[in-house]
Order: structure tokens, then C-alpha cells, then sequence
């Protein structure tokens, strides 16, 4: 009881003094930079509520580190009513939304600070969206308009103490200013044409709410026009060509060098002309060339080459990349650049990742170099570097983490190594005037290949060593073959596309493709549209092609660029979004209820074909639907001749469900596919049926929870340390000023 009652009074005494509070994004940020810029012990402290904050001190002053949890603040319709158009916006707490309650302790936290902080540093993520969460708790919890500002790229030690010291004095107005715009033009897009589509559906006899956005629409509609191109296309036949040869025990395939034939016949006269004459090698072509090392990760990079080799979609790799930046082992992620300045010390992180075991060997083989310059990429990012790992040594990653950083460790040595020599050896056959090819290509020097093994596709093909004029027998083949419509984008290949295009943002695509996903617009590894998808593009190109303009997209873009740099205010911008969306959906009102039956009827169909999983097993005439409980609320798959069959499967009760349209190859039960947040899953419907996906599911989670069970251990181990450390240490303080007053007084 003493005790607490003489930490309460320290407490009370130290909460009256002055001090610089300095606003983090996330809890673990914000315990890097206090851990970094302290000297001496960190106090951790907690509100009524539970929230942390950390209280530190450095050159004699007094220090409070206090998280966010992201976004404490949301636009909101300042007057009532579910109409379009609105563009009456306020900023407000995200805590008043139900499922954004648990940010209440945060905001909480940041306001009692508040109250007795001297000045403020801003710490939050250096892009616009960091600029955007500081700049609302600043001006609606701190009642200031302005803090000094910390830029870092990593939360490493000396990169944080570097930047505390050359704080600059003010935010980025420009950055600040086009967040807050991107904001505002995404809420009057994303509200206003969602609330349109919704309500034609009421105005046609049934209320159900769909969406579209400023960014959503432009990226619905390339699918759409790509579906609309795979389901028009029609397969043209044609004919190729083959010579077969057996040399030395391997078989050797020689493709004739008119690629494709679309006459059946004049590839008959060729294979006719052919059988039974021997293949002369009448040509040899060698040729030695460089291959220069890849260039360094920029997030959608990143996002490619994770989605490439461990199937990771770009969310799943955002959100892992951003788990190894907090815990200091990489750089910012969210980062357009593919360079890495010299200021960064490649030599030092080198020699860092030296001491890491796996990379050890090849890390000393690039500091044995006498210069260390990377090769790089053309994109570059005001803000940040490109990806790069800080060469702390990792602790405890999940699996996910491990595979993502050995990539991102790999990429980066691989930048500095040597470039690959390949050699090619290219062969002409001839046979009665016909020539075929083959061509053979070898590693002569891996260079950088090795450095970033096994993330390599560079496939090795050895040829016999032929002269000119030696003669083999061989077989010539004719190959049925027919053309192929546009290949179907994937989840990264659609975010490259994107960026190719200027939509979106390096930090907003990978969440516009799942948006996509969890609407019901697009389905599928290899992404198809569906029935619905394609409706709602189709109406929106009649009635408000506005909606779907990239050319507008990417014109706001380019002008919130301008408002960064300070050639336009950002008023002018949201002045012109509102008059584009005024006039745009003015005439989509006009023809309300036209537009409504046609959404509701896609919209009934697709609802139905999402339900269903697949025929019964166990009787003739049912389907198996994805069910919710009218009781419980929970889903379930039954069938549809229910009470007369009684078969169901429990369901997982988060997530996404889509059926897969294919059978377990063990059980021959549907296959379904379900979304979470970062997380695809692809499983049998039948927990029962121990398939290879669900016992390797089964496995890496049961290994995760393993790393969690002891991490948890480890960390309520240190917290009773801790906790034991804080509630001693007033007792300790006043034993030692009694015996000092004793000391003074003999």
C-alpha cells in the first residue's frame, strides 16, 4: 500500500513538470525511439485505461513518447441523411465507429499528455499519411497547429538520434496539405458513388449497398475491359513445327524458324518434304553477354517478387514488410525508390549483416571490394530510400517474416555484387531447305546470381558441342496448336499495372485490389470479373463514365503532387472534384431507377452463385450452399434439401468465403477459398479430410502459435521484472533520501 501510494505522489509531481511530447504512430515505434533516444531507463507508463507511454530523458530534458494506433480521426457527413451528392465533411474520432473503439485509450492517452507538454515532435511515418494522423491529433487532441518534425527511414538507434538532433522546426506543409486533400477527394468519391449505386438499387424495390471510389472505378474498369477481351476472343488455329534429335543420350528439340503456320497444308508439305532426310547443321552463332544485378526493392518490386516465390499477396507482403520495419530490421517500406544513397553506409550495414550466420559469407566477399556501388533503379521517392535491411540481427521471426526478409537480405547484397556473364550457342539445322533452331544458354560467371539464390530464374540449357556440317537422323513433327485470349492478371501484377498507370499510391493499390476482392467485383488466384463486376462497370460507362476516367484519376493525382510542392492549394483542387462529382452525379439521379434494376438483378445472381459450394455427396438432387444461422449468426454449409438431407460443414466465421469451383483431389469434396486481412486460405470443406494443403495449413499454424506461446512467455517474464523494478524504485528513492537527510544532519 506504501508503495503505490509513493508512486502515485512521483507520478502526480512529475505530470506537473514540463516536457516535449513526441507523438509515434504504433505502440512498437514508439518503444524504439524511446529505447533510442533515452540515456539511461525507460519508464514505462500506462493510463487508466491501459494504454502505454514512455517517459524518458536525454541532454537533461525531459522526454514523453506516446503512440497512436494509426488513424485516431476520420471524415464524417457533418448533417444528417443518406443522400448524395454531400460534401459537407469534418474531421472526427474513429473511436465513436463500434469497431474502432479500442483507438479510445490511444486518443485518450495523447489528450492527458497533452495538457502539460511544453512543445511537440512529430515521429509518425514520414509520408502524407503519417503528415495526416500527426497533423489531426496535433490540431484536435494537442489544440496546436504546427510541431517540429523527425525524418527517419529506419527505427535504428543512430538513425533516431540523428534525426532527434536535426529535428526540423516545422511539418511539411506541402506533404500535409496533400494528404488532407487526398482524404477529402477519396471520402466525396468514395460516398457519394457508392450511396448512388445503393440507392438505385432501393429506388428498383430492394435496398443493398455496393461501392465504388475514386481509385476503385478506374481499377474495376481495366478488369472489365480485360474480361470483356478474354470472354469476345476466339481461338484461331494454327501450326508449329519440330525437329527432333537424339545426340549423345539427350534429346534436342529444334523449332522451325517460321514460327507459326495458319495454313494446315503448307505445314503438311514441310513435314512431308522432311521425312527421311538428315538434319545438317549448317550454321553456328555464339555469343558471350552481361547481366547486369537487379535493381534495389521498391515496394511494388517487393510486392512482385514476394507474390513470385511464396505466393504472398501484396497485402499479406505490406503487412509483413511493415512488422520488420517496427522491429528495426528494415527500412520504410512504403517507398517508390530504387536507390540507395551513399549516406546510408553501405559498408557499415554490409559489415552488420557480416555477423548474421547465413549471410556472413557472402557479405564478406563484397567488403573485401575496394569500392561497394549499387546498382540502381530509376524511380526515385523524395521521402525515403529504397527497401533495405538496417543489419540488426533478427529475433524470433514467424516463418512469413523469415521468408520476406531473406528475400529483402538477398536483394540488397545482390545490388553491390559483380554483373553475370551467360553464354548462348544458337544451332541451324537444315533440312531440304528448311531451317530449324535451338538455341542453348550457360552460366560462364554467376555474379550476382549467387548473391540472391534461390530467387533466381535464370534456367541453364547445355547443347552437345556440334561443327558445322555434321548430320544426325532425326524426326520432324507438326504441333495442333490455336491461339490464346489476354492472360488474366494476378493480385501483384494488377498492382504493378496500376502503378504503371498513376492509380493510386504506392501505400493505397495493394487494399484497392482487396477492396475489389471483398465487394464480390473480381474473384479468383488468376482474376476473373464477375457477372456483377461487370454490371456495375457496364452502368457506370453509360450513365457516369466520369467515374471510371483514369485520365481524371490520374489528373487529381498529378495536381496533389502540385499541392505538395506548393504550385496549387488544395482548396482549388477539392473545389473542382466537387463541381466534376456535381455535374457527374446529377445525371446518374436522373436515371435512378434504370440503373437500379439493372444492378439489383446482377446483384440477386451473384449472391445466389456465391452461395453455392457444389453437388452433395451424400444425395442426388441437393446443392451445398454457404448458410448463416437465423440463432446463432454462424455459418455453415448445408444442403438445399434440407430436412430431407441433414449433410453440412462448419465454415470459418471470419473472412471471405468463395467457393473454388474445383474438388479435393483426396476426397473429392469442394474446394473453397477464404480472404482474411493479408491471409489467403484454400481448403477442402470437409475439416475431417487431412488433404497436403491442410495438413501443411495445420502445420505453419501450429508452429506459429508455438513462437507466439514462447515470445509470450519471454515477454510476461520481462513485464514481472519490470513491474517489480517500478514498485521498488519510489521505496528505493526515498530510502536513499532519508539516509542522505540522516547523513547531513550528523
Amino acid at each position: 500500500m506504501v508503495s503505490q501510494t509513493l508512486k502515485l505522489i512521483l507520478l502526480i509531481s512529475w505530470g506537473c513538470m514540463s516536457y516535449t511530447l513526441i507523438i509515434s504512430e504504433k505502440p512498437k515505434a514508439a518503444f524504439r525511439i524511446a529505447q533510442s533516444l533515452a540515456e539511461g531507463r525507460v519508464e514505462t507508463q500506462k493510463n487508466d485505461e491501459g494504454a502505454s507511454y514512455y517517459e524518458i530523458t536525454r541532454n537533461g530534458k525531459r522526454l514523453v513518447v506516446v503512440p497512436a494506433v494509426g488513424h485516431l480521426f476520420g471524415l464524417k457527413q457533418a448533417s444528417k441523411g443518406w443522400r448524395y451528392p454531400v460534401f459537407d465533411v469534418v474531421w472526427k474520432p474513429i473511436y465513436e465507429n463500434k469497431r474502432s473503439a479500442y483507438t479510445k485509450k490511444y486518443f485518450d492517452n495523447i489528450a492527458m499528455l497533452a495538457k502539460n507538454a511544453s512543445d511537440f515532435i512529430v515521429a509518425t511515418d514520414y509520408d502524407t499519411e503519417g503528415d495526416v494522423i500527426a497533423k489531426n491529433i496535433l490540431e484536435y487532441i494537442c489544440n496546436v497547429h504546427d510541431a517540429k518534425r523527425m525524418k527517419f527511414s529506419t527505427l535504428v538507434k543512430s538513425e533516431l538520434e540523428e534525426s532527434y538532433e536535426k529535428v526540423s522546426a516545422n511539418m511539411d506543409a506541402g506533404q500535409v496539405n496533400a494528404g488532407l486533400a487526398r482524404h477529402v477527394l477519396d471520402w466525396y468519391y468514395g460516398i457519394n458513388t457508392s450511396r448512388a449505386l445503393s440507392l438505385a438499387m432501393k429506388a428498383a424495390g430492394r435496398f443493398f449497398v455496393l461501392s465504388t471510389g475514386r481509385v476503385q472505378g478506374p481499377s474495376l474498369q481495366l478488369l472489365a475491359e480485360r474480361e470483356k477481351e478474354i470472354r469476345a476472343f476466339v481461338a484461331t488455329p494454327f501450326w508449329e513445327i519440330e525437329l527432333h534429335l537424339k545426340v549423345e543420350g539427350a534429346e534436342i528439340i529444334a523449332r522451325h524458324e517460321t514460327e507459326r503456320f495458319w495454313e494446315k497444308k503448307g505445314a503438311e508439305k514441310i513435314v512431308a518434304d522432311c521425312k527421311g532426310e538428315k538434319a545438317a547443321v549448317s550454321e553456328i552463332e555464339k555469343k558471350s553477354y552481361k547481366q547486369k544485378p537487379p535493381v534495389p526493392f521498391d515496394l511494388t518490386t517487393l510486392q512482385s517478387e514476394a507474390y513470385r516465390w511464396f505466393g504472398y499477396t501484396p497485402v499479406q507482403t505490406q503487412n509483413i514488410s511493415q512488422s520488420l520495419y517496427e522491429s528495426g530490421l528494415i527500412s520504410y517500406p512504403r517507398t517508390s525508390s530504387q536507390k540507395l544513397p551513399e549516406q546510408l553506409g553501405h559498408r557499415k550495414i554490409i559489415g552488420q549483416l557480416a555477423k548474421i550466420k547465413p549471410y556472413s559469407k557472402l557479405a564478406k566477399e563484397l567488403l573485401a571490394k575496394s569500392e561497394l556501388k549499387p546498382n540502381e533503379g530509376e524511380k526515385s521517392d523524395p521521402a525515403h530510400p529504397s527497401i533495405y535491411p538496417t543489419g540488426e540481427v533478427p529475433q524470433k521471426l514467424t516463418a512469413q517474416q523469415e521468408k520476406l526478409y531473406d528475400l529483402i537480405v538477398k536483394r540488397f547484397l545482390a545490388v553491390f555484387a559483380e554483373e553475370a556473364t551467360r553464354e548462348s550457342i544458337k544451332y541451324t539445322f537444315t533440312i531440304e531447305n528448311n531451317n530449324f533452331t535451338v538455341t542453348g544458354k550457360t552460366t560462364s560467371e554467376e555474379g550476382w546470381l549467387r548473391f540472391y539464390k534461390p530467387y533466381t530464374s535464370a534456367e541453364d540449357l547445355s547443347l552437345p558441342d556440334f561443327k558445322k556440317g555434321d548430320s544426325f537422323a532425326g524426326v520432324v513433327s507438326m504441333l495442333n496448336k490455336e491461339t490464346q485470349p489476354p492472360k488474366r492478371f494476378n493480385e501483384a501484377s494488377l498492382v504493378k499495372e496500376l502503378e504503371s498507370r498513376s492509380l493510386g499510391t504506392k501505400a493505397t493499390r495493394a487494399n484497392i485490389v482487396r477492396t475489389l476482392f471483398s465487394r464480390g467485383y473480381v474473384l479468383g488466384k488468376s482474376i476473373e470479373v464477375s457477372d456483377l463486376g461487370l454490371t456495375v462497370a457496364n452502368t457506370l460507362e453509360k450513365y457516369s463514365p466520369e467515374i471510371l476516367s483514369e485520365e481524371l484519376t490520374r489528373g487529381f493525382e498529378t495536381k496533389m503532387e502540385k499541392i505538395g510542392s506548393g504550385e496549387i492549394k488544395k482548396e482549388t483542387v477539392i473545389k473542382e472534384a466537387e463541381q466534376i462529382l456535381e455535374k457527374t452525379l446529377t445525371n446518374f439521379k436522373n436515371n435512378e431507377k434504370a440503373v437500379g434494376e439493372t444492378l439489383l438483378e446482377a446483384f440477386i445472381t451473384m449472391r445466389r452463385a456465391a452461395k453455392l459450394v457444389g453437388k452433395c455427396p451424400n444425395c442426388e438432387k441437393g446443392e451445398l450452399k454457404i448458410i448463416r444461422s437465423m440463432k446463432s449468426g454462424k455459418r455453415f454449409i448445408g444442403c438445399s434439401s434440407y430436412p430431407d438431407c441433414k449433410t453440412g460443414f462448419p465454415l470459418p466465421q471470419t473472412g471471405l468465403i468463395e467457393p473454388l469451383k474445383q474438388n479435393c483431389a483426396r476426397c473429392g469434396k469442394p474446394m473453397i477459398v477464404v480472404r482474411r486481412v493479408g491471409r489467403v486460405f484454400r481448403n477442402c470443406i470437409d475439416m475431417e479430410c487431412k488433404s497436403p494443403a491442410r495438413i501443411a495449413a495445420e502445420a505453419a499454424k501450429a508452429q506459429e502459435a508455438a513462437k507466439t506461446a514462447a515470445e509470450n512467455k519471454g515477454t510476461q517474464k520481462q513485464n514481472e521484472v519490470v513491474a517489480e523494478e517500478k514498485t521498488e524504485a519510489p521505496v528505493k528513492a526515498i530510502k536513499r533520501k532519508r539516509r542522505s537527510k540522516k547523513t547531513k544532519e550528523e
